[in-house]
């Protein structure tokens, strides 16, 4: 046996250990942080083991969402066993999810209480990457520590990449989930700010699920918790006729005018962190194919692994078989 494979499964026995353990009581807090651009607030949860103040670099976790639903959506919504979020925080980890400007509890620009042609697509892959920054420095502040754990999802593991290329002393270890490469398909937009439906986020959520299988891998019962969760972070889209979710189309003008030319928002090569890529089998908006591309490109990482998971698609960890999400990741982050 290898001495990398060793200590893998001595960091997933620790997580199954870990989990038998008698669960943490945890204590959540949301926060408003300055973004590094002037007039830009950005929302912060942090949900953590109520009874520790003190939390080494190796235990902070930062989790950022993807092109159309916010930090709380993705990681915080409650399911049997816990959120993401909670289910870390239980077991020792300082753990926060940020909205990206434009998106949750962030600052809204105006432009998105306008129609969506009156203004230019904001929130682009760069203001993202210097809100990650900015959330980075508050946190690394906050716990007196010099580098954290960043786990981004689809749209978020180009930002955190880029975040990661830039700061390599800053990330200790990088999780990309749904990872975005190439080749890409230019997606079809227009103006500021796009509109998701109850119907429309249902079938995005279970696409690339055998329909037999829907109502076991994607409960509807569930999801109409998580929709009614979702919809409550964006109190004017709720209130529109249908209701909607409102999500900037930076993400979009960036998919067109860089992803979809064939050139990429960041370089891998400039990753130094060990970094995990995490695919679904059935995932048919970032395919595996995706990830097997990027996996070599990532040259200078002290270390690299690809995950693919079976019965998952683009939206594994609100599915029912996100715990082999969750232990692939936690077992990553703690191996030393």
């Amino acid at each position: 046996m290898s001495r990398r494979t060793a200590n893998y499964l001595g960091a997933l026995l620790a997580v199954v250990a870990t989990a038998a353990a008698p669960a943490a009581t945890t204590r959540t807090e949301d926060f408003t942080i300055p973004s590094r651009d002037v007039g830009i607030r950005l929302h912060l949860r942090n949900v953590h083991d109520a009874e520790r103040g003190k939390f080494a670099g190796k235990q902070v976790v930062l989790f950022v969402h993807g092109a159309t639903f916010p930090a709380t959506a993705g990681f915080d919504f409650d399911m049997p066993g816990g959120s993401w979020m909670t289910r870390l925080a239980r077991q020792g980890y300082d753990v926060y999810g940020l909205d990206i400007r434009g998106y949750g509890g962030s600052t809204r620009p105006r432009a998105l209480d306008e129609a969506p042609e009156k203004n230019k697509p904001f929130a682009s892959t760069a203001e993202a990457t210097r809100d990650i920054g900015a959330a980075v420095d508050w946190i690394l502040d906050r716990r007196g520590v010099r580098g954290l754990n960043v786990v981004g999802w689809s749209w978020g593991t180009t930002t955190t990449a880029s975040y990661a290329a830039a700061q390599p002393d800053r990330v200790r270890k990088l999780v990309l989930v749904s990872p975005v490469w190439l080749p890409m398909q230019p997606p079809n937009y227009s103006g500021a700010w796009r509109a998701s439906t109850h119907d429309g986020a249902r079938a995005f959520m279970t696409a690339g699920i055998p329909p037999d299988r829907v109502a076991e891998i994607s409960p509807p019962d569930q999801y109409e918790r998580w929709w009614a969760e979702t919809l409550a972070t964006d109190p004017v889209g709720a209130r529109r006729t249908p209701p909607v979710l409102r999500s900037p189309n930076g993400v979009m003008k960036d998919f067109t005018e860089i992803w979809g030319a064939g050139k990429t928002a960041y370089d891998p090569a400039a990753i130094r962190a060990p970094t995990l890529l995490a695919v679904g089998e059935w995932d048919v908006v970032t395919p595996p194919a995706m990830a097997i591309a990027l996996y070599p490109r990532l040259v200078n990482a002290r270390d690299r692994r690809l995950v693919l998971l079976s019965e998952a698609t683009h939206f594994m960890a609100l599915e029912a078989h996100r715990e082999r999400l969750f232990d692939a990741v936690q077992a990553f982050i703690e191996e030393e």
